[in-house]
């Protein structure tokens, strides 16, 4: 496995891949990895002839009150878990390798990253397009793999990708669960006994809701968020949101939606967790 710490190192890697004809396909990470990023990176291998992974925590995606500074970090770790799965290269720059002193430029995705988790956090999903953009020019892959624990992340870069015509296949990969049902986060960590138990209650809530959208339909959808809030809150948790909106448009669903988003962000203690469910809409 080659690692790469700057960006003349991997583009000029990637145009030399590309021009022998291999296939690249690239896992954007910021590290601490689980066993959900590695899922993404066999997906990757089963299909790519070179699998790139990048490990950057990209301070364009945090607020000044967010968690930069103590974002899990530990790279023998990630580089030994890459090994494992048969990466190719790995890109671990530092920030001042990936931004100008002066950067002043920015890729921003002005619908579907309004509500959620970009009302929530509103310079997040900029700072996501504009270093995903960045990673795709210079990685240059054929496709790229994006986790569905953050669906609204995987809508907005498949947006992205169509408005800005880069030439970029997105694979959608699962939600990856820990055998209790919490959905895998590098955040995860953070959290005590207790409030990991606790937190359990996020997954439940959306299972319960899927069952009766799916039961019932959408007009019982506001019913299903409200119910999943007060599961949550009696569970200790407080509710950043939990929305069902149309998985294609972020809005609220209309006659014509055929598949919900019932997506949930909840802090338990000083760790913010979301967790969503895909719903087929019953006609």
């Amino acid at each position: 496995m080659i690692i790469f710490r700057t960006k003349a190192e991997l583009a000029a890697f990637a145009s030399e891949t590309r021009r022998s004809g291999k296939i690249i396909g690239l896992v954007p990470t910021m590290g601490y990895l689980h066993a959900g990023h590695m899922s993404l990176v066999d997906t990757a291998r089963a299909k790519a002839d070179v699998v790139i992974v990048t490990l950057f925590v990209n301070p364009t995606q945090f607020g000044p009150t967010e968690d930069l500074d103590r974002y899990p970090r530990d790279f023998e770790r990630d580089k030994k878990m890459c090994e494992e799965h048969g990466v190719d290269v790995l890109f671990a720059p530092e920030a001042g390798e990936m931004y100008a002193a002066d950067s002043s430029t920015w890729i921003e995705e002005l619908d579907l990253a309004k509500p959620l988790c970009g009302a929530s956090r509103p310079a997040f999903y900029r700072g996501v397009t504009t270093v995903v953009g960045k990673l795709f020019h210079l990685a240059q892959p054929d496709f790229a793999c994006f986790g569905l624990k953050d669906a609204q992340q995987c809508f907005v870069i498949e947006r992205m990708v169509r408005d800005l015509d880069f030439q970029v296949k997105i694979i959608p990969c699962p939600l990856v669960r820990d055998d209790d049902g919490l959905a895998l986060s590098s955040r995860n960590r953070y959290l005590s006994a207790d409030e990991r138990s606790r937190a359990l209650s996020i997954h439940r809530a959306l299972l319960e809701g899927r069952k009766t959208l799916e039961e019932k339909g959408i007009a019982v959808l506001d019913d299903v968020c409200k119910k999943a809030v007060e599961v949550i809150t009696a569970a200790g948790g407080r509710v950043d949101y939990v929305e069902g909106l149309d998985r294609a448009t972020m809005k609220a669903p209309g006659a014509d939606c055929r598949e919900v988003l019932l997506a949930a962000a909840v802090f338990f203690g000083t760790t913010r967790l979301i967790d969503n469910e895909l719903v087929e809409v019953k006609r």
